[in-house]
C-alpha cells in the first residue's frame, strides 16, 4: 500500500479548499480540484477531483497504486488536443503525461522510442532535420504520442498505425505489456484502447533514416502549410470533431447543410473548415456539446448519415432540448 503525506491547503478553487498528497518515496504529487481548462486546447472544462503529472515510470505505477487504494476512476490527459471535458469536471484522478517525454532515436535500427507525453508536432520537425523520414504527415497534429496510438492519429493518407512497431501498455494493476499494433485493433481513428483504463506509457516507431534533410524538411513544411491554410488555428478547438463517414467527408456534410458560422453560446462552428468547432472566447463545454448534437441532427435529418465524434467527450453532459 503507498503510504502519503499530506501538505494540507494550497488556497481555493471556486471557493472550495485545494489540498495536495505528496506520495512518500518518489516524491510524486497529486493536487486537488485542479482545472482541466487551461490542460485542454479547447480551453473549457471544469476541476479535476485529483490531478497528478508524473515525470517517472515509478511515479506514474504509485498513482495507480494509490488511485486503486482509493477505488477511482482514472482519467489519462495527454495534449488535451483531443477532449472536450465538462463544466462539472472530471471525477477520480486524473493522470496528466506532458512530463513522459523522453525520447531516443536509434541510428542503427532507423527507430524512434519515445514517452507518450511527447508532442507528435514537435517530434515531426526533429526528424526532418535529421533526415528520417516517416513523420511528415504529423507535423500538423496537435496532440501527443499517446493520443496519436490510441486515436491512430492520422492525415495525408498515412496514420499511426502505419509506422508503429510497438507500445508500453500500463495496465491499472500495474502490468506493463508491450504490444504490437496488430493486438490494437486498429481502424480508422480509433484502436481497442480508446475507453479503456489502459495506459499508454511509450512508443516505438519505424522511421527511414539518412535522407537529405532539407529535403525532408521541405516535406514537412508542405504537409504543415496545407493544414494551416484550410484549417483554422486562430481561436481554441479540438481539431477535427467528428470521423469522416465517407463517401463524402464530415466538413463537406456539414458545410452542405448549411452550418457554417452557425453558433450557440459562444461555440461556433468554424467558416475556414465546417469539421472544426472554435470557442470563440466565451464558450462553455455545455455550448460545445450543444452544438455537437445539433450538427448531428441537422447532417443526420438531410443526409441521413449519423456524425461519429472524434473528439473524446469526458464527463456529465447535460443536452437541453430545443
Amino acid at each position: 500500500m503507498v503510504m502519503t503525506v499530506s501538505s494540507g491547503s494550497l488556497g481555493q478553487v471556486n471557493g472550495k479548499p485545494e489540498r495536495s498528497i505528496t506520495l512518500l518515496g518518489n516524491d510524486c504529487v497529486i493536487r486537488s480540484k485542479v482545472s482541466l481548462a487551461s490542460l485542454t486546447s479547447f480551453r473549457v472544462g471544469g476541476p479535476a477531483d485529483w490531478y497528478t503529472a508524473p515525470q517517472r515510470l515509478d511515479q506514474l505505477l504509485a498513482c495507480l497504486e494509490w488511485a486503486n487504494a482509493e477505488e477511482l476512476p482514472i482519467t489519462l490527459l495527454g495534449g488535451g488536443s483531443n477532449l472536450l471535458v465538462s463544466d462539472r469536471g472530471l471525477r477520480g484522478l486524473v493522470i496528466g503525461t506532458r512530463y513522459l517525454r523522453h525520447t531516443h532515436f536509434d541510428q542503427e535500427t532507423g527507430q524512434l522510442t519515445v514517452g507518450s507525453g511527447a508532442s507528435l508536432p514537435r517530434l515531426a520537425w526533429k526528424a526532418a532535420r535529421m533526415g528520417w523520414r516517416g513523420l511528415e504527415w504529423a507535423v500538423g497534429i496537435p496532440g501527443t504520442v499517446g493520443g496519436a496510438i490510441v486515436m491512430n492519429a492520422g492525415a495525408h493518407i498515412s496514420c499511426t498505425a502505419d509506422i508503429l512497431v510497438n507500445t508500453h501498455i500500463l495496465e491499472r494493476s500495474g502490468t506493463l505489456q508491450v504490444l504490437p499494433p496488430e493486438k490494437l485493433g486498429y481502424r480508422y481513428r480509433t484502436s481497442n484502447l480508446q475507453g479503456s483504463d489502459r495506459l499508454v506509457t511509450q512508443a516505438t516507431f519505424q522511421l527511414q533514416p539518412g535522407y537529405d534533410p532539407e529535403q525532408v524538411m521541405a516535406e514537412t513544411t508542405e504537409h504543415f502549410q496545407q493544414r494551416r491554410l484550410s484549417q483554422p488555428y486562430h481561436l481554441p478547438s479540438c481539431g477535427s470533431v467528428f470521423r469522416n463517414p465517407g463517401p463524402h467527408k464530415a466538413g463537406w456534410l456539414i458545410e452542405q447543410t448549411g452550418l457554417k458560422g452557425y453558433k450557440i453560446g459562444g461555440a461556433q462552428v468554424a467558416e475556414r473548415h465546417a469539421n472544426f468547432i472554435l470557442n470563440c472566447g466565451s464558450a462553455t463545454a455545455s455550448d460545445i456539446f450543444q452544438l455537437i448534437h445539433h450538427v448531428q441532427e441537422r447532417v443526420q435529418h438531410q443526409w441521413s448519415c449519423l456524425l461519429e465524434p472524434e473528439v473524446r467527450i469526458l464527463g456529465e453532459h447535460d443536452l437541453i432540448s430545443n
